[in-house]
């Protein structure tokens, strides 16, 4: 028998009996593992910004007088931050609540307005926020708080969009 002979017919030959026994068991394995990672994986992401930000042309919260367009739970989609803005009064002083997931001390919240502008600024005090702040504008035909997040740590600034959640 030749080298080509041979070569053929070990070509030709089934894997040994002990392999087919457990390769195809573990391929299964695998693939739930990885079925399973795949899941857990989007369950942990945060919302796409276009799933989130569905809003109407004209937005209700718009033709609220004064300051009383800004309560709510606005979203940062890009990280899950919830900014919640429980009251704002006549003074442009906010009541706020800022968590990531867990709760970060928000240090000063105000509103103003200039003409038909309306402006949030949020200062935060925590641990690893040491003085970082928002400076947002409120759009209107959006029903969105857009602005700068300035990140103190770093010493850098961050354009931010925060969309209306329920």
């Amino acid at each position: 028998m030749n080298k080509t002979q041979k070569s053929e017919q070990n070509s030709n030959r089934p894997p040994p009996a002990g392999i087919a026994r457990w390769i195809f068991p573990l391929a299964a394995v695998l693939l739930a593992g990885a079925a399973a990672v795949g899941y857990w994986w989007t369950l942990q992401r945060p919302a796409d910004v276009a799933a989130t930000a569905t809003v109407q042309a004209v937005p209700a919260a718009a033709h609220e007088p004064g300051f009383a367009k800004l309560k709510g739970r606005w979203l940062r989609p890009d990280g899950g931050y919830i900014l919640e803005i429980q009251s704002v009064d006549a003074g442009g002083k906010i009541d706020a609540t800022y968590n990531n997931p867990n709760p970060i001390h928000v240090a000063k919240a105000e509103a103003s307005e200039t003409g038909t502008v309306t402006k949030v600024f949020v200062e935060l005090r925590d641990v690893n926020y040491p003085g970082c702040t928002y400076d947002l504008t409120y759009e209107a035909q959006s029903d969105q708080l857009t602005g700068i997040y300035y990140q103190a740590a770093l010493q850098q600034q961050f354009e931010v969009i925060f969309v209306r959640t329920p």
